[in-house]
């Protein structure tokens, strides 16, 4: 049996994606396509533009046949930690598998190559990555700097954000020497960042984009139907929420938040008294070292309470797979899944096979549905499972 997985957010579900899960059906042939997908709150610290059981249902009506959920810890963390979570899940499952990503560059093997030299680490890098720090450059533009400088890799690889992400998805392989194939499509049509729609594959923002500006017109022929009838008239946003949770969190509470260090909690403690607004706080406390992504994760994070040290134990520790949505045509697909290395969950009375670390882990699935209903004003049920016919 041969399971292919997709790693994804669909925030939300367009052409792109929709190639993607055709490629893999035609190419890679396998009995089963299962999505591994961030839930209410994405990688980038933003809050979903529909809540996860629709964006998954989306999935499976696009012809994937099983829609697993990424937990929160994972989902919501940097690119390191969102890759290393999702394929500790996708090497969880049965059978033979095979991993399908989209990157800007298609070439396999030069991806492989900056994962392999980034894993090596040596003296001489080391050294430069400490270097390039102190010139005040984000961190993964200080690894990119170090890198180009120690290895012989293709220097444009780093500058684009699925690439970033498709060399975490092979670092985590090689680093846990996992048995999971790679097969990487690369991309077409616009820019990951683009907000505009000049294409028939548009990136996700210019789609969040158009709903902001209240015109869906243009969304016409570059996402399914059922996608754009779902659309929300608002995005949703918590971003009261977020600032409230900042300032009524003290320094030592910011402190074991994931990538808040280096002092950062100190300033953005400061500059949260200073403004009126989450963008205003991101917009003081962002620098060429403290990305604005960074920094939104930071302050999701807060809101949700997550710290470093659950996530690093998770990584750790036996997990469980979430089923959000599935294809009701295949009787065989849920015992499938129950044949994989973590418990699945399909209704409450499952949490009984879960661990201490897992169990904790998906309170914080529990209490992000929960606060993403107050963003969404739609109450929603952790436990519930999308059967898709």
């Amino acid at each position: 049996m041969k399971i292919c997985s997709i790693i994804a957010e669909y925030n939300p579900f367009h052409n792109g994606h929709l190639r993607q899960i055709k490629y893999a059906r035609e190419v890679i042939k396998p009995d089963y396509i299962v999505v591994i997908m961030s839930g209410n709150f994405t990688q980038r610290g933003e809050t979903a533009c529909m809540d996860k059981f629709t964006r998954a249902r989306h999935a499976v009506l696009a012809g994937a046949d099983a829609v697993i959920e990424l937990p929160t810890v994972f989902a919501t963390a940097s690119a390191e930690f969102f890759a290393s979570g999702a394929v500790k899940l996708i090497n969880s499952l049965p059978g033979e598998k095979v991993i399908c990503f989209g990157a800007e560059n298609g070439n396999k093997e030069e991806l492989f190559k900056v994962a392999s030299s980034m894993l090596e680490e040596s003296p001489e890098f080391k050294a430069l990555l400490k270097e390039e720090l102190k010139k005040g450059v984000s961190l993964l533009k200080a690894r990119e700097l170090a890198l180009l400088k120690t290895s012989d890799i293709n220097e444009k690889i780093l500058e684009k954000p699925n690439n970033v992400l498709g060399v975490e998805y092979l670092k985590a392989i090689l680093k846990n020497g996992y048995d999971i194939g790679v097969e990487v499509l690369e991309r077409k049509g616009s820019e990951y960042n683009d907000k505009t729609i000049h294409s028939e594959t548009p990136s996700a923002l210019a789609i969040r984009q158009a709903v902001i500006s209240d015109n869906l017109l243009p969304l016409n022929g570059v996402a399914p139907s059922f996608v754009i009838e779902s659309l929300p008239k608002n995005l949703p946003s918590l971003d009261r929420e977020i600032l409230y949770s900042v300032l009524s969190s003290k320094k030592s509470e910011l402190k074991e938040i994931l990538d808040c260090n280096e002092g950062l909690e100190n300033r953005i403690s400061a500059l949260a008294r200073e403004s009126v607004c989450v963008e205003e706080l991101i917009e003081k406390v962002k620098t060429k070292r403290y990305t604005t992504a960074r920094i939104r994760r930071i302050l999701l994070s807060s809101l949700l309470k997550i710290d470093k040290t659950l996530i690093r134990s998770a990584l750790k520790s036996k997990l469980y797979l979430k089923v959000l949505a599935i294809n009701g045509k295949d009787n065989e697909l849920l015992s499938m899944l129950s044949k994989s290395a973590f418990p699945t969950l399909t209704r409450k009375s499952d949490l009984a096979k879960l661990g201490k670390t897992a169990y904790s882990v998906f309170e914080k699935d529990v209490f992000a549905c929960d606060v993403y209903s107050l963003a969404s004003g739609i109450k929603q049920n952790e436990h519930n499972m999308i059967i898709v016919k």
